[in-house]
Formats: structure tokens, sequence, C-alpha cells
């Protein structure tokens, strides 16, 4: 699952690892994509002496066998940290997803965390690049799933994203225990917020904070592209 910050991913996340025979693995590029930018993250250092920083050894891993007993392995990835120096053959390997949100609900909670970002930071256009090479190797469209669908109606799209994805629907993604998973990476502290503490997915509410006039271009171009893949979402039938 191709992600953008701010998405309601660790709850996607969740969902998936309340499933017994599910294997998840929380943004296992992130460790590489610090140690080649050098961007000032929270607990970059950290992130990147706890977790593999060589993207060659992750994919070998995300490509690899199965625990036993385990045969669905979710990856919840940040499209931004496909950084262009990472090879693309593996994904042919994985069924490639992507998971949205409209940047006017999204750039004000990016903000909280990272207070200058820049468009690379968003992940749209990783995740229209993505897309389109996804759409061009299998000749159909790729899975897209809108945060906003998934809040409104979790049973509704779950059963759609595991009909899609070739697995049965299980009522057990609907909840999950509270708190930090071993499959957490050492950043769920300062990104994941209330997700910690959830037990569900939540209500949608839209957001009544507005993007600072000075990101306004930013947002121009984070609404474009969004735009490009908000088409092909998944529906509920």
């Amino acid at each position: 699952m191709w992600s953008g910050p701010r998405n309601v991913s660790t709850a996607l996340m969740r969902a998936f690892d309340s499933r017994v025979e599910s294997l998840v693995c929380d943004e296992p590029l992130y460790a590489h994509y610090l140690k080649v930018t050098g961007l000032d993250h929270p607990v970059a250092d950290q992130i990147v002496a706890t977790h593999e920083n060589d993207w060659r050894k992750v994919v070998d891993w995300l490509t690899g066998p199965l625990p036993e007993g385990r045969t669905l392995f979710y990856q919840k990835h940040m499209a931004h940290h496909l950084i262009p120096e990472i090879e693309r053959g593996w994904l042919q390997q994985l069924t490639n997803a992507f998971l949205i949100r409209d940047p006017r609900q999204m750039l004000t909670s990016l903000l909280e965390i990272l207070p200058e970002p820049r468009i690379e930071d968003t992940g749209y256009p990783q995740q229209v690049e993505l897309f389109e090479a996804e759409r061009t190797r299998t000749g159909r469209l790729p899975i897209v799933v809108d945060s906003k669908d998934l809040l409104e109606d979790p049973r509704g799209m779950l059963a759609a994203l595991c009909e899609r994805v070739g697995v049965s629907f299980d009522e057990g993604m609907l909840s999950w225990e509270p708190g930090l998973r071993d499959t957490d990476g050492c950043w769920a502290a300062e990104w994941y917020g209330n997700a910690l503490s959830s037990t569900g997915f939540q209500p949608y509410r839209p957001k009544e904070v507005r993007v600072p006039a000075r990101f306004a271009s930013l947002e121009s171009e984070c609404v474009a592209l969004y735009e490009r893949l908000h088409p092909h979402r998944l529906t509920v039938r």
C-alpha cells in the first residue's frame, strides 16, 4: 500500500494486522530514505540507526518467503520513500495499491510535523508515477483507496479492497487493541498521535482549518496530482 503522510495509513495497517494470517511492516524504506536525503525528520538519527538502511536488503526481505503460518504480507509504504536510486523491478512481485487523501485535508496535519513541506514530501508525485507505471505494466487500473471513503464506510471499503487483492474479508479488521506494536517503526510516538490510542476506524470529520495562504502554490500542485488518482478510487458496489 503506497500512501502519503497523514492518510490514516496506520489505521489501515492495524486492520490488516488484525488478521491471523497476516504479516505487516511499517514503512520499511524510511531509514534508507533518511540516510540518503539527510532530511531533518523527528528522531531521524534513531531511525537510521535502528532500522535497516540498505534498500537492497529491505527489498530482499519484502520479496522473500513469509514466516510459517503467514500467507498475506501487508506492506505499509510511504510513496516518497521510493527515491529514484531505488530500482523498481521488485515491485512487479507485489500487488501495488494506493492510499490517497484530499490534500486540502492532509496538508494542515503534515504542517504540524514538517513546518516547511515540499511537494516531494507529500507523496503525490510518487503516487502518480507509480500508479501510471503499474497501469502500463498490468494493463488495468491499479487499486486506489481514498481515506475519506474508508472512514465513512470501513466495512464496505475493506471488503472491496480484500476482494480486489484476492482475500476474504475478515470482520476482525474493524477493531484492534490500542497501543504500540512490535511491528511499529521507532518513529511511531512522533508521527502516529491518536492512532496509537485508537481501537478502530474513527468517523470521518472534515477539518475546518485551512492551509495557510503561503502554501497556496503547494496546495494547488497537490490537488492537481490528487485529482489524477481520485476518479479511479475503489467504490462500494
